[in-house]
């Protein structure tokens, strides 16, 4: 599937519908969701089984399902997230992705050589800085190689990281990843956040 048909089946999928600020729940936008699944295709890392982290409505795993990746299980803590993640597989993809219930931090999977999608936490609210590092080292732990987005300027902490774990970052490139107004403290009905995703190969 071409990246532009993966896009729009994407922008079928419905986001949170009652977002919690402290999982600091944005949807992952369909655009950035089909870019780093195609880069990831091109690159063979969707032939292997993929984990999607902190999966939140789903639209990683269901893209990496649509985009032919033979075994996709998704994670997500919130109940209420992973009701509409399944909603969305019933329209997009039925039958296509394993939803577990757990928390990054304690993982209820098993084995290595996994791709690893995730849009973890970037950790900009006061109190959760270092929100994203459970999910890299949850990566580290079961991935052969993961993708992430962060918070722009995350480059010397995720590339540090994967260097003290014996992975190597082979790829990063910048993402305009555009925020609704979802809760009180925004001010604008729409912004752009500037944000970075990293490929990283694990040894």
């Amino acid at each position: 599937m071409d990246r532009g048909t993966l896009e729009r089946r994407l922008q079928n999928a419905e986001g949170f519908a009652d977002p919690k600020a402290d999982l600091e729940q944005y949807p992952t936008p369909a655009d950035i969701a089909s870019h780093l699944l195609q880069f990831a295709a091109e690159r063979g890392d969707l032939s292997t089984p993929v984990l999607d982290l902190g999966a939140g409505t789903g639209i990683l795993a269901l893209g990496a399902a649509l985009a032919g990746s033979p075994r996709v299980v998704g994670v997500e803590r919130d109940l209420e997230a992973l009701r509409v993640a399944r909603e969305n597989e019933a329209v997009l993809a039925p039958g296509t992705v394993e939803w577990v219930v757990g928390d990054v931090a304690r993982l209820p999977i098993r084995g290595e050589g996994w791709t690893v999608l995730m849009n973890p936490p970037f950790g900009a609210q006061s109190g959760k800085e270092g929100a994203d590092r459970a999910f890299l080292e949850a990566a580290a732990d079961l991935a052969t190689v993961s993708y992430s987005i962060h918070n722009a300027g995350s480059r010397s902490f995720v590339e540090s990281f994967a260097t003290e774990r014996g992975g190597e970052l082979t790829a990063a490139f910048a993402v305009d990843f555009d925020v609704e107004r979802q809760f009180d403290f925004h001010t604008a009905e729409r912004a752009t956040v500037d944000a970075e995703a990293y490929r990283i190969e694990w040894v």
